[in-house]
């Protein structure tokens, strides 16, 4: 890996690679990735559909076990622990935003920021909900539910839920692909200003080119490898 890993690099990928089985025969999703996050930066992973981008997320983040090499999260080699230790380790220090939102739809805006601070035994939890649906604008829509919101409102209820616990690290697959221009736009600002504000580390695949010149760093993929 390169001399520039600092020791709290909260995510740090070493010759990883990802064979998955099909019906014709092994895909190779990931080709000897190496990546370093470091704490605070905000990286872009750019590149065409099929490039390995959002099994790099999934990979890092412990969602999916790579078939050679190392992921170390917050200094712990995934390989050394199982499931729930994963999520363990990920509990109020890794969040995740997805492009379809993932809300629980029998449960309100409010209720769907509070449950994973409650499960981290967050004794405030439904004030602190409460504070960061009005960070996002959605103040008047606490008690409504996802299929009361539009898009835009459900991926500010989402991006609400994943800093509340104010992670050191955030993970974002195509954050504004469901969102027309103008809400992308809008929730981009909101997403960039926030993991700021927290002081996270972000990891964050998109095919908008103009949202990833936001980040501090852009790496373009290709094939299963990062190619610059």
């Amino acid at each position: 890996m390169s001399d520039d890993v600092t020791p709290a690099a909260p995510l740090v990928l070493d010759a990883v690679a990802l064979t998955l089985p099909s019906s014709a025969g092994p895909v190779n999703i990931l080709r000897g990735v190496d990546l370093v996050v470091n704490p605070g930066e905000r990286v872009a992973i750019i590149g065409p559909s099929g490039s390995g981008k959002s099994s790099l997320i999934a990979v890092g983040a412990g969602l999916e076990e790579p078939t050679s090499g190392q992921v170390r999260l917050f200094g712990q080699d995934l390989a050394k622990l199982n499931e729930d230790g994963r999520a363990r380790l990920r509990r109020g220090r890794a969040a995740l935003v997805f492009q379809s939102f993932h809300l629980l739809p029998n449960m309100t805006a409010e209720e769907n920021v509070a449950t994973p601070l409650e499960i981290d035994g967050a004794r405030d939890a439904m004030a602190t909900a409460r504070d960061w649906l009005g960070r996002v604008g959605l103040s008047g829509r606490l008690t409504h539910y996802p299929h009361q919101l539009s898009g835009g409102e459900q991926q500010r209820v989402a991006l609400a839920r994943a800093l509340a616990a104010r992670p050191a690290l955030l993970f974002a697959d195509e954050p504004t692909g469901n969102l027309d221009g103008a809400t992308a736009t809008s929730v981009a600002d909101l997403m960039f200003n926030l993991v700021t504000e927290v002081g996270a580390a972000m990891v964050m695949v998109t095919h908008d080119p103009v949202l990833a010149t936001r980040a501090d760093r852009i790496v373009r993929m290709a094939d299963g490898r990062i190619v610059s």
